[in-house]
């Protein structure tokens, strides 16, 4: 049996309202892998991944994460918090209280890693959109991270830089052995891949083949269209 790098067991949240938006929901992705989480508006996708993250509080059932663990927002600007490029990757690394050669060492293979160690010194307001989301991965990369978790990080982007990042993120996946898991509901990003998962309405309905998945969520569109 693989190792698992996520873990997810009969998880279910509801908002203080009583309003349920998990139910019962497993899945799990094996170690090293790069799989994504797909469904409508409203499915409860950024909801399952926050609770994965520790966002919010888990109300019932079981969650297992490798740690360290990576979380990139659809937003970039929710969690860019320094003047530069440089200096917001080496900030993730103030808790580990390491050498400042460490730190160094640490953000240049981490800028390397996503190509952006020639902007090391960049102001964050001068980048483009998708160069902000590869400055929020190289954070999660210079802690090391075992886990990474994104949050539909193409939402903002046009379709050049979509198709950009997300090869970018499997490249890292593959090279790093990283487990990862992708939000989206943009049906060209299953190509890049190893499995999927389909959640409806908090339930997980349907899991595995990503490009089965996807045609399945074309001949959906075809029928509502």
């Amino acid at each position: 049996m693989a190792e698992l790098g996520i873990e997810i067991r009969d998880v279910n949240f509801s908002w203080p309202n009583g309003e349920k938006v998990i139910n019962s929901c497993s899945l799990e992705v094996p170690k090293g892998e790069f799989w994504m989480l797909l469904g409508t508006n409203g499915s409860g996708k950024s909801t399952l991944l926050r609770l994965l993250a520790g966002l919010l509080t888990l109300q019932s059932g079981s969650i297992r994460v490798s740690r360290p663990l990576g979380f990139v927002f659809q937003n970039p600007d929710h969690q860019l918090v320094m003047p530069t490029v440089g200096a917001d990757v080496a900030f993730g690394l103030v808790e580990e209280k390491l050498l400042n050669e460490q730190i160094r060492a640490r953000v240049n293979e981490a800028l390397g890693a996503v190509n952006l160690l020639s902007l090391q010194r960049r102001p964050i307001y001068a980048l483009s959109g998708g160069q902000k989301q590869r400055v929020a991965i190289a954070g999660a990369l210079a802690r090391q991270c075992e886990v990474l978790l994104l949050d539909e990080p193409t939402a903002l982007l046009d379709p050049d830089s979509q198709m950009e990042l997300v090869a970018s993120v499997r490249r890292l996946v593959k090279s790093r052995g990283i487990t990862a898991l992708w939000v989206t509901h943009r049906l060209d990003e299953l190509n890049y891949c190893d499995g999927a998962f389909l959640l409806e309405k908090g339930q997980m309905v349907d899991r595995g083949e990503p490009q089965r998945l996807k045609e399945r969520m074309m001949a959906v569109e075809d029928i509502e269209s």
